[in-house]
């Protein structure tokens, strides 16, 4: 799955492929599933629509590692364009990142990640 999100006005092509846990894996020595699932713990199983920052609480958000997330807007933005470069470089090239406004946008990419389809 493909899509094309917008990053401080500037479009990024983001990519769910079977690779993304592999490729999470190789540049930041942490396995992908175990992180997603870190960081669905602290919404408690909410649904997409009720899960609210301001509704977190402190214990959940001392759990909540914001790195992972860019982590894997990263390597999602990767698994599209094999040329960007290494994190910290990539995200030098943005004068902002509003990661609350890319995360909506990438909740579907991560969803297809995890799940699996037939196809007919």
């Amino acid at each position: 799955m493909e899509k094309t999100v917008y990053i401080d006005d500037t479009p990024v092509r983001l990519k769910s492929t079977a690779a993304l846990p592999k490729r999470y894996k190789a540049q930041f020595r942490r396995d992908y599933f175990a992180d997603l699932f870190k960081i669905a713990k602290v919404f408690d199983g909410k649904k997409k629509e009720d899960m609210d920052l301001k509704d977190i609480t402190y214990e959940n958000l001392e759990r909540l590692d914001m790195d992972v997330l860019y982590d894997i807007v990263w390597t999602l933005a990767k698994t599209a364009d094999k040329s960007i470069p290494d994190p910290l470089e990539w995200y030098d090239g943005f004068e902002n990142f509003n990661l609350m406004k890319v995360l909506p946008q990438v909740q579907e990419l991560i969803k297809s990640s995890v799940s699996q389809s037939k196809k007919k």
